[in-house]
């Protein structure tokens, strides 16, 4: 199925949401390229979006002001992308997105140059991150243990992919 979608649903001026949309992305992977075009493309329709434009160093924990970003946000569009798994803090950032949308549910995953059920059944490069994950956090299995159910629910139910830039598909799975 294709997926055609315009965001001028958005009420631009008033809200109860600080930001309209945020984007939790991996940004060794796409701030340069997909992220940034779809930054761009949000912003042209008047949509107020929050993106972490930091280099982040590793170890670094979520700042204060990302965590009020999450709470503040009305949807998040995850962009899961090759590496995105292998970035503690995109999995904390991912769980607190969760957390904090668990009533509304509005949270949509892109899949971009990764594997769908790679995720969900975490295999493939999901797999080998979680390895070192599990290595490194092996007195908190608690955290990693969080992180997995996180990915699992993130690609529950709706979901785009891309591949390249060319191919866009939308998914509905039903549970």
């Amino acid at each position: 199925m294709s997926i055609h979608t315009t965001f001028t649903s958005f009420p631009s001026s008033s809200s109860q949401w600080k930001y309209d949309v945020f984007l939790s992305f991996r940004g060794d992977d796409t701030r340069k390229g997909f992220t940034d075009h779809l930054y761009t493309a949000l912003e042209h329709q008047g949509i107020r979006i929050f993106r972490e434009d930091l280099e982040l160093q590793k170890g670094m924990a979520i700042s204060p002001e990302l965590l009020t970003a999450i709470e503040e946000l009305r949807f998040a569009l995850i962009v899961l992308s090759r590496n995105y798994v292998s970035s503690t803090w995109c999995l904390d950032e991912l769980v607190k997105i969760l957390e904090c949308m668990e009533e509304t549910k509005t949270v949509l995953p892109i899949f971009y140059d990764v594997d769908p059920s790679d995720v969900r059944k975490q295999t493939g490069t999901v797999a080998e991150a979680f390895i070192k994950h599990e290595e490194r956090f092996v007195d908190d299995a608690k955290k990693v243990r969080k992180w997995r159910a996180a990915l699992k629910k993130s690609s529950k139910s709706l979901w785009v992919e891309f591949k390249g830039l060319v191919r866009i598909k939308a998914h509905q799975r039903y549970c």
